[in-house]
């Protein structure tokens, strides 16, 4: 038997772009950069300046099409610059990095990862989520991208909704890795993954809302940057490290749910994910832990009640949440009962602050 890991590497600061030649050289003297409107316009003279007079040629700034989908893959894989770059470097957020990671798979290219908000880890991990109509379509690139240069300037200055989200979304990991991998017996690759889970939401808990207040002053501080990183490379290391069976539970549930009703567009994937976490919570008892997440999420005004996040009718919310295979991996049966009960819990906890 033989195992082979690739594990991303990064770099964080505000001068981070100076590296480029120097960390991509060894992969080509062309690239290709990929990305939505508003992160290239970001990016853009900071990559050529970065560049300029270096062995490293810029063919072309292209638009990733608005969605992560195969259909626009397949459009930018016709591209002739797309086709003559020796690689491809991929700016944005999730689904600009999705599309990027999924195309320099197909095409045999190294990626190198540029985000422009901390959403998510997307920059780092092998996953990409490609959409189809109310569908998630889970494309497991063969390794995640070369390095991540993370420009905390560009960072500090984005919407907050995309920091806030990416907390919430983070949050996650570790109460939906450390309840799958229960008492289960794992190899040393997901063992070293769920010890990197199981600081995940404690560092989100501690750096979190300073961040925040921080990111909307646009002040570039140490709180910051430990949630960055925690949301960037904590979360995706884990994911890269630990089997997709035990990275996902009912808080990603919700979330698949939740896509498949009406107006989904209006909430971000980690505000969906942070109220499945507070459901999590409650079905694994874990009550004191509840208190403690719903309190910082109240503070940074992520959701919690399925009305915030526009659902009403909870019996086919829960009837979509059993839909997800990955809830088989849970240590015990969750069932339609106990989603109804838990559900009545945070209606209750909301009215009274109290079980």
């Amino acid at each position: 038997m033989s195992q082979q890991v690739y594990l991303p590497s990064y770099s964080i600061g505000e001068n981070v772009y100076e590296n480029i030649p120097k960390i991509c050289a060894d992969y080509g003297k062309s690239a290709v950069v990929i990305g939505g409107k508003i992160s290239l316009n970001e990016v853009k003279e900071k990559l050529i300046t970065a560049t300029m007079n270096t062995e490293i040629k810029l063919l072309d700034f292209i638009w990733y099409g608005g969605n992560a989908t195969r259909e626009n893959i397949e459009r930018l894989k016709e591209i002739d610059a797309v086709k003559q770059a020796d690689m491809i470097f991929a700016v944005g957020g999730g689904k600009s990095m999705d599309t990027s990671k999924a195309l320099g798979d197909i095409l045999d290219k190294p990626v190198f990862t540029f985000p422009t908000i901390a959403s998510n880890c997307a920059p780092v991990t092998a996953l990409c989520i490609l959409y189809k109509d109310d569908k998630i379509e889970f494309y497991n690139a063969k390794k995640p991208a070369i390095h991540c240069f993370i420009q905390t300037e560009i960072i500090g200055r984005a919407p907050i909704k995309y920091l806030r989200a990416g907390i919430g979304d983070a949050l996650s990991k570790q109460y939906e890795v450390c309840f799958n991998t229960r008492a289960r017996v794992l190899n040393h690759t997901n063992s070293l993954g769920v010890q990197i889970a199981k600081d995940c939401s404690e560092r989100l808990l501690h750096y979190g809302k300073k961040a925040i207040d921080d990111a909307q002053k646009h002040i570039v501080s140490e709180d910051l940057m430990q949630t960055v990183l925690t949301i960037i490379i904590n979360t995706g290391l884990v994911s890269v490290l630990v089997d997709s069976n035990y990275n996902s539970s009912l808080a990603h549930s919700l979330y698949l749910a939740r896509i498949k009703l009406p107006d989904c567009e209006k909430y971000m994937h980690g505000e969906i994910v942070s109220l499945g976490v507070l459901l999590l919570l409650l079905v694994d008892k874990q009550f004191n832990e509840f208190k403690r997440v719903y309190a910082f999420n109240e503070s940074l005004d992520l959701p919690l009640t399925l009305a915030n996040l526009g659902i009403k009718d909870t019996n086919q919310l829960i009837d979509l949440i059993l839909q997800d295979k990955y809830l088989c991996f849970s240590p015990y049966i969750i069932t339609k009962e106990k989603l109804e009960e838990v559900i009545s819990s945070l209606i209750n906890f909301n009215k009274a602050k109290s079980f």
